[in-house]
């Protein structure tokens, strides 16, 4: 053991506060010596290149979150709950296009409320889409604030932008019936729609970018369930892809790292996400087989990975928890390309992970890099 790790208590560690996702609890946590600010061990670790530690959300990342809920209105891209504020039951909010949603608590994630539809037909989305005004929301006073008050320059400054081309084109449409047969009989309004959308979202990346120092950013676009994509390779190639790839390219050109996050069992569209020019993959674990992606598509693209093994509501030991790191850090980190999150909501195993991430990747990149 290269680094000792610091003893959960100890009065002469310098600490800092986390507090863990989806959760109001605050955890002291060891406030770490790091030779690199995380944002530029970061961008090491998406270019992989020589990384000197593997990125942790919970310590290194001030996520921004633009979008609040006033008046049942969601202002901003995003359509997920407010994650600082508690659910105690089920609640209906609109996001900016007027789609009505419901927050499931038991689901924990916000779906189309049943019998939404605001486009009656992809061939009539000139005439019925309202297009949300940028000027309308107030952006410049909220960023201002943030700005001020809660800005570390020495963090990734991470911004979920919201909804990427079919996850939008289904809200509008109602759900996934309505939306995959316009994909199939509907091609060319489809297309339209999807590059009008594509600007849209480049447009809006162009604003919240000139208000916030932005290093990574994640577009939603889920492509599949837990099976297989729901649409093929042919509908990848001759209508999401290109829309999708400008989004990218124009993140990119502005020196932003690009992450896809897309649910489902989507493996066969990952050499598109590569081709596509999406630094880093948002994968769902249970569907797709991220250990074989990594050792497959590893020296290509990198990914943000969760405690391989790690279930919600089990009880470790100290020594599991190690374990457990230790696993996970061996299967993403090598080469790079890889950031994760440790979540325990006990104060004393969420310190202990949080430490043992840290440390075993500097002894795992030291040697990787040949610093042993």
């Amino acid at each position: 053991m290269k680094y000792p790790r610091p003893a959960y208590g100890d009065p002469s560690v310098a600490t800092d506060k986390v507090t863990a996702m989806f959760s109001s609890i605050e955890s002291l946590v060891p406030k770490f010596d790091k030779p690199i600010t995380p944002v530029e061990n970061f961008r090491r670790s998406a270019a992989r290149k020589d990384p000197l530690w593997v990125p942790c959300s919970m310590t290194d990342f001030q996520s921004l979150l633009t979008h609040d809920v006033a008046k049942g209105i969601v202002r901003g891209m995003q359509i997920h709950s407010d994650l600082k504020r508690p659910a105690t039951e089920d609640y209906h909010f609109k996001d900016w296009f007027g789609t009505d949603w419901t927050f499931v608590r038991s689901a924990g994630g916000a779906m189309l409320t049943p019998g939404t539809q605001l486009l009656s037909d992809i061939t009539n989305w000139e005439k019925e889409i309202v297009w949300p005004d940028f000027a309308e929301w107030g952006f410049e006073e909220k960023a201002a604030e943030y700005m001020r008050d809660k800005y570390d320059p020495g963090k990734v400054m991470h911004y979920d932008i919201g909804r990427g081309c079919t996850e939008r084109l289904v809200s509008l449409m109602g759900g996934y019936t309505e939306s995959m047969l316009a994909l199939a009989v509907e091609p060319e309004a489809i297309a339209e729609f999807f590059d009008v959308y594509a600007d849209f979202v480049i447009s809006f990346f162009d604003k919240i970018n000139s208000l916030y120092p932005l290093d990574l950013v994640t577009l939603h676009d889920d492509w599949g369930t837990e099976r297989d994509t729901f649409f093929s390779e042919k509908m990848m190639e001759d209508l999401v892809f290109e829309p999708t790839k400008r989004i990218i390219d124009h993140i990119k050109s502005k020196g932003v790292v690009f992450e896809l996050h897309a649910c489902g069992n989507v493996t066969r569209f990952i050499p598109y996400s590569i081709e596509m020019g999406a630094e880093l993959l948002q994968l769902q674990r249970r569907a797709v087989n991220l250990p074989e992606m990594k050792q497959k598509y590893g020296d290509k693209i990198g990914f943000c990975a969760s405690m391989e093994g790690f279930e919600f509501g089990k009880d470790y030991t100290m020594e599991e928890i190690a374990a457990l790191v230790r696993n996970s850090v061996d299967i993403y980190a090598p080469g790079g390309g890889c950031y994760t999150s440790v979540m325990f909501r006990e104060p004393e195993k969420q310190w202990a992970a949080l430490a043992e991430l840290y440390y075993y990747s500097r002894e795992f990149y030291d040697a990787e890099q040949g610093r042993a």
